[in-house]
């Protein structure tokens, strides 16, 4: 009985090593980045539509294209969050910043107010693939009362290596990319 409480201990303490060993690092990319200008626009009520995303950023692990039809998933670098949530809610922050005030909100949403425009995001390629990371989006602009529309296409590429860290980076850097060219398709319209 001695010698089986300790063979037990032994597997739980090297199922317990291997455990730790083998630990996950977590990303987001829902941190608000900082304008670096400022927009002034009055009584404007901005509605976001949560974002659509392509079925690999679904996942948890992070997703790295290794040809233009095959991708792989990275075991051990895992989303911290769902990235169409996160993507939508850092989209806001930064509108709310970028416009300096806080009527930017989900759409829809259970207020009694109307949006004044709501923006639809489709992201159809987000992914590194070799030294480069891919963002590219539909994106439209919509005037609630008049129904006029304004659609665009987005498309970036940031340099990057094959580290995980450095991908998460150069995705971080592209997303800030289309937050700009979103806030001023927004003061243009």
């Amino acid at each position: 009985m001695k010698k089986f409480k300790i063979l037990l201990a032994l597997i739980t303490l090297f199922g317990l090593h291997g455990c730790l060993s083998s630990s996950n690092h977590y990303y987001v990319l829902s941190m608000v980045s900082q304008p670096s200008t400022v927009y002034k626009k009055s009584h404007l009520l901005i509605g976001v539509e949560k974002v659509t995303v392509p079925g690999y950023l679904y996942k948890r692990d992070i997703a790295v294209a290794q040809s233009s039809s095959q991708i792989t998933l990275l075991g051990n670098a895992l989303w911290g969050e769902d990235l169409d949530e996160g993507l939508t809610n850092r989209l806001i922050g930064f509108l709310q910043k970028k416009f300096n005030q806080p009527d930017v909100y989900a759409y829809p949403w259970g207020v009694k107010h109307q949006p004044s425009i709501k923006v639809s995001v489709h992201i159809s390629r987000f992914i590194a693939q070799g030294d480069k990371v891919y963002l590219d989006a539909t994106w439209s602009i919509e005037d609630m009362k008049s129904k006029r529309r304004k659609a665009r296409l987005f498309n970036t590429t940031v340099a990057t290596s094959s580290d995980v860290k450095s991908i998460v980076s150069a995705m971080d850097r592209a997303f800030s990319k289309f937050e700009e060219a979103v806030a001023m398709g927004i003061k243009a319209f």
